[in-house]
């Protein structure tokens, strides 16, 4: 399906990109030329972003235990990398045109082709946000929220060369094209630094948050303490991995079953696949004894007093909760 819409995504970007280069032809606006050519870099942008997830979705090897997700990662950077190089020859060139303007003809067509590209990219960029955040997919969700930028800039640019038609004052569509400019710059960078902060393992607080949040409902009484808890992520897919401290005296047979327990109430609830790696600890009375909440323990050593709140602050540490 995620590589189907890229099909679809790549296509409707070759049509859009005419479209709009139509719209320059007839008019000459300096601010429909800027956006024209930032349509180049979607249908380069939708084009890599096919290949990556095409890679994505290629099985775990052994070369690459974890799969290949984070490829879509390095497709968003480099889709942001292209809205700024982008947004860069866009500035040049309209700070170029607003000393040296140029005729604008025909506006109202212009104007028409254009606001039917809006149309057309805000309909794709739902389309591929709504998927992309239902597979957990960067790719779709960047070049969703690349389209979407694009038809917001697409019509705040009718409604800008709107104004020129109206007022007759040339120079307002390459000030226009500045502003757009700038607008495109910061966008690629946000995409940048998305792409920077997944290749980089940067935690992802709201996925972190949710998986303390399913633990913290579903605690059992002998699962002690939790802790080292890391999320990974490789495109759509979840690497997961924590300790898990158990009474010590418990045989191999029965940590498994409750190692296997935690993993499946995490698996199943995120899109994608999710592996959950877990560490077991044994117990170390009579410190542990004090927020232990197993009843009848049979080796206690000192009675419940106290509870460890299963926050991110706690359980993302790397030590047990009665050390430092």
């Amino acid at each position: 399906m995620k590589i189907r819409l890229m099909w679809f995504s790549f296509g409707a970007g070759l049509v859009l990109m005419a479209t709009k280069f139509a719209a320059y032809a007839i008019t000459h606006s300096n601010a429909i030329l800027t956006d024209a050519l930032e349509s180049i870099i979607n249908v380069i942008a939708a084009g890599f972003a096919l290949f990556s997830l095409y890679v994505a979705a290629r099985p775990k090897d052994v070369n690459h235990p974890y799969g290949h997700g984070k490829i879509e990662f390095f497709s968003a950077g480099f889709e942001g990398a292209l809205i700024m190089l982008a947004g860069g020859y866009i500035l040049f060139f309209s700070i170029q045109r607003l000393f040296y303007p140029v005729p604008i003809e025909n506006l109202p067509l212009g104007m028409l082709l254009t606001g039917i590209t809006v149309a057309g990219n805000g309909a794709l960029s739902y389309v591929l946000q709504r998927e992309g955040k239902r597979t957990g997919s960067i790719t779709l969700m960047a070049d969703g929220k690349h389209l979407w930028v694009d038809s917001l800039s697409s019509l705040l640019l009718v409604l800008g060369v709107g104004l020129v038609y109206v007022t007759g004052y040339q120079r307002l569509d390459s000030i226009l094209s500045v502003g757009f400019a700038v607008y495109i710059l910061y966008n690629g960078l946000l995409l940048v630094r998305q792409s920077v902060a997944g290749l980089m393992d940067e935690t992802d607080l709201d996925t972190l948050e949710k998986v303390v949040e399913i633990l913290r409902s579903n605690q059992s009484e002998g699962w002690i303490d939790v802790h080292n808890l890391r999320v990974q992520r490789y495109g759509s897919d979840l690497h997961i991995d924590c300790h898990v401290t158990l009474p010590y005296y418990w045989d191999l047979q029965k940590v498994h079953e409750e190692t296997t327990a935690i993993s499946e109430l995490v698996e199943g609830r995120f899109p994608g696949s999710v592996e959950f790696s877990i560490h077991a600890d044994p117990c170390l009375p009579p410190v542990q004894c004090t927020y232990c909440r197993l009843p009848g323990c049979p080796v206690r050593q000192a009675p419940h007093s106290r509870d460890i709140a299963w926050e991110i602050e706690n359980v993302a540490r790397n030590q047990k909760h009665f050390e430092g």
